[in-house]
């Protein structure tokens, strides 16, 4: 790995001796990429992009055609003293078709006394209707129907007047989350730079990794924007660049900032600190760097335009905060100098550690570091790292950790058995894609009219439905197959109650039909239900139609299709993210056991996570403390998008504090004084880093959406997991048992005693004449 090492520590010496370079070339890049990125907008995902099989076929085929289905609307009409026919109750409904149709924003309306969607009580009238313009852009058109039926709600106070449908629903979630995702952006980056003033006692050291982390989103943002021309992304993949931009670019600025000012505290010069930060955290950083993009490439393989976008906005971004970090980082470093540290009180152990190197070489008043000019040895002198440099922890760390160290086999099996406990959960996890009454909170207006409706019409809500095209759709043998289709599936059970609709569009030569589907929801009875249909009745009677091509869509579908896709995918990326870290950790640290332990422990977290993501969300075990109620499974994305997100930011801190381990073994230290080493040396970065973080994922835990509130908690549990149980107990007591079976297969063994090799750390770190201090 000294290639990449040697890249690492080139980039941060050139950054320091070309630093106005560096710091207004990447203001130039942020703002180009801004500007250009506005200038052409975000191509998001057709509804036919979004979805896999069957139903995305269905929809392709009718967006081809221009028949794109418009958007729906549904007002439902309640009394508890009146049934439908009265004729005051007949009046209301009469206002409430007439009052929409003068709106000008609606196809025209049947009755619901002609479409037959009086409930069986009588006390329930369904007006459904077709909302003008294209169906993305629904919401639009929302708030004049929305008043029209506010107007008959205020002149019939004794009735209920209920509106729920694409164009109130997209209005509703546009409004919702806008305000969620601004209230998570204006509190994820205040408590990011509240942990960071914690941690560093400095306000110019707290603000510097969270504006590079900012700006490393705007950047991203951008590129994303101009990028999605060619590769449509899903609207969420914006969100999901904030939450991994956040947490990755401020990680990797903490982690070089940490390293730096540990070598300034030990008495190295600002030049010889920014040498060995680059040489070390910097090459951390761009191991770690690499492996979350790898990771994150394999959500490619899935096969869906949905998790193409994460995957697309991920690298981006992480790409982007990487080379800010090495690169603009050194050179703000070098700028500054010991002003990074603006605003800390200057107390007699901060002044001693200055001059005397805590935990580092002692140097007196006036002598020369080596690598300086003054140094007999001259320019060309490397800086060695013999001595180790590290913040000291506290007593209470240190007993505990003396206690983890010291009984390494009951820690790493209590740690073990924790984890395993808290993964049993997974084993009977569910996931489908959640329908609007499971992804809004069931506090929310529209869920309330949705369970009303679903309750009193169960087939209005979510119709299957299937699409013919061919050459002549008045044919006698499409006629018979669409017979043939409706007794077929009546035999089976798979038609709901309600109507079946047949609408020809003779000149597209495109047929489509709508379809109540038995069981409600998506039970198992309704799953059933639609494969039944799509895999054996349409293949069967539409199927057999020459120069015919018949589909299976609607929503309940399109969840079955994602589902089966995302189930076909989950070993490709499974073997691709495990074989590629495992390949990158090898590379790196030139010990298969050593790659072999981070994927275990990586795969130990998931596992928990899971588990307590089932928990929580199946189950709803503590499902009040996160402000939620059970609603069944996890949304379809969640685990797959998890396990790689997982397996890339975990090596955030796997690569720190091995990398730590590994210098202090190199320099003779035993495996044992290793591990206690590394962890000291990395307690503080870590334990930042990971409340920086949990904060950010945990804002977004807080926000209204189901699938949002799934991921920020499950991220942060697992980071949680990962930087406490995996990271504190588990990985130094497995290295302590494996002892130096650490350290023999894929390197050359390290005897003990032996002088650090200057390729340990990328090569000689050398000040060259001409360089900044």
């Amino acid at each position: 790995m000294a290639r990449e090492r040697s890249v690492a520590a080139a980039l941060g010496g050139w950054s320091a001796r070309h630093r106005k370079t560096a710091v207004f070339g990447w203001l130039l890049f942020v703002v180009l990429a801004t500007v250009v990125g506005g200038a052409v907008g975000q191509q998001g995902l057709t509804d036919a992009q979004n979805g896999v099989g069957s139903s995305a076929q269905a929809l392709q085929i009718l967006q081809n055609a221009g028949l794109s289905d418009p958007a729906s609307e549904m007002v439902l009409v309640h009394s508890a003293s009146q049934t439908a026919d009265t004729p005051s109750f007949r009046t209301a409904v009469n206002a409430v078709v007439s009052g929409v149709q003068s709106t000008g924003q609606s196809a025209p309306i049947q009755s619901p006394y002609n479409a037959g969607l009086i409930s069986k009580d009588g006390h329930y009238a369904l007006v459904v209707f077709d909302v003008v313009g294209a169906p993305d852009k629904a919401s639009d058109h929302a708030q004049p129907i929305l008043d029209a039926v506010a107007k008959v709600r205020a002149q019939n106070p004794d009735m209920k007047f209920d509106e729920f449908g694409d164009a109130s629903g997209q209005k509703w979630l546009n409004d919702s989350l806008g305000k969620d995702f601004k209230r998570a952006e204006w509190t994820a980056v205040p408590l990011a730079f509240g942990i960071l003033l914690v941690a560093f006692g400095a306000l110019i050291a707290a603000v510097l990794p969270v504006l590079l982390a900012v700006t490393a989103f705007v950047a991203a943002l951008g590129l994303l924007d101009l990028v999605s021309h060619a590769i449509p992304v899903a609207s969420t993949s914006t969100s999901v660049m904030l939450l991994m931009g956040l947490a990755v670019g401020v990680d990797y600025c903490l982690f070089y900032l940490r390293r730096e000012r540990q070598e300034r505290a030990a008495g190295r010069s600002p030049q010889e600190a920014l040498n060995v930060a680059a040489a070390t955290s910097g090459h951390s950083v761009l191991v770690s760097g690499i492996t979350v993009m790898v990771a994150m490439a394999g959500m490619f393989l899935t096969g869906m335009h949905i998790f193409d976008g994460f995957a697309l906005a991920s690298i981006l971004v992480v790409a982007i905060a990487m080379l800010g970090s090495v690169t603009v980082l050194p050179a703000l470093l070098s700028m500054l100098g010991d002003r990074i540290d603006w605003g800390r009180r200057k107390n007699r152990r901060h002044r001693s550690g200055r001059q005397t190197g805590a935990a580092g070489p002692a140097y007196a008043a006036g002598q020369a570091y080596p690598g300086s000019p003054a140094h007999p040895a001259g320019l060309a002198q490397p800086v060695s790292l013999a001595q180790p440099t590290a913040a000291k922890p506290g007593r209470i760390w240190n007993a505990t950790m003396a206690k983890v160290l010291n009984h390494p086999k009951s820690f790493a099996a209590l740690a073990t058995g924790a984890l395993v406990v808290l993964a049993i959960p997974a084993l009977g996890m569910k996931t489908q894609s959640l329908g609007v009454n499971q992804l809004l909170p069931s506090s929310s207006p529209l869920v309330q009219t949705y369970n009303e409706i679903s309750a009193e019409f169960p087939a209005s809500p979510s119709p299957g439905m299937i699409v013919v095209q061919t050459p002549d759709v008045a044919a006698p043998a499409v006629t018979q197959a669409v017979e043939a289709f409706k007794t077929q599936a009546a035999a089976v059970g798979a038609l709901g109650s309600g109507p079946v609709q047949v609408t020809p569009y003779p000149a597209q030569h495109v047929l489509k039909i709508l379809f109540p589907v038995a069981g409600r929801d998506a039970d198992a009875q309704a799953v059933s239900a639609i494969r039944e249909i799509s895999d054996t009745i349409v293949p069967h009677t539409f199927g057999a139609i020459p120069h015919t091509t018949a589909a299976t869509g609607g929503s309940l579908a399109l969840s079955t299709d994602f589902n089966r896709q995302l189930d076909r995918s989950l070993l490709p990326v499974f073997v691709f993210v495990v074989s590629v870290t495992f390949l990158l950790m090898l590379f790196a640290f030139r010990s298969w056991v050593i790659a072999a332990t981070a994927i275990v422990l990586n795969l130990l977290s998931t596992a928990a996570a899971y588990g307590v993501m089932v928990a929580v969300f199946q189950h709803g075990w503590g499902a009040g403390l996160v402000g939620t109620k059970p609603v069944g499974a996890l949304e379809s994305w969640i685990p797959l998008f998890v396990f790689v997100v997982l397996f890339g930011l975990s090596m955030d801190y796997h690569v720190f504090v091995v990398s730590r381990i590994r210098e202090a073994r190199d320099r003779g230290l035993s495996t044992k004084d290793a591990v206690a080493h590394g962890l000291r040396a990395t307690a503080g970065a870590i334990t930042s880093a990971a409340a920086i973080m949990v904060a950010v994922f945990a804002v977004f835990g807080t926000l209204d959406m189901q699938d949002f509130k799934q991921l920020g908690v499950g991220l942060a549990v697992a980071i949680l997991l990962d930087a406490t149980v995996i990271r504190v107990v588990l990985l130094p007591t497995v290295m302590i048992l494996l002892g130096e079976r650490n350290w023999r297969r894929g390197r050359r063994a390290v005897t003990p005693g032996a002088a650090l090799r200057p390729e340990a750390v990328g090569g000689p770190v050398r000040i060259e004449a001409g360089q900044q201090r």
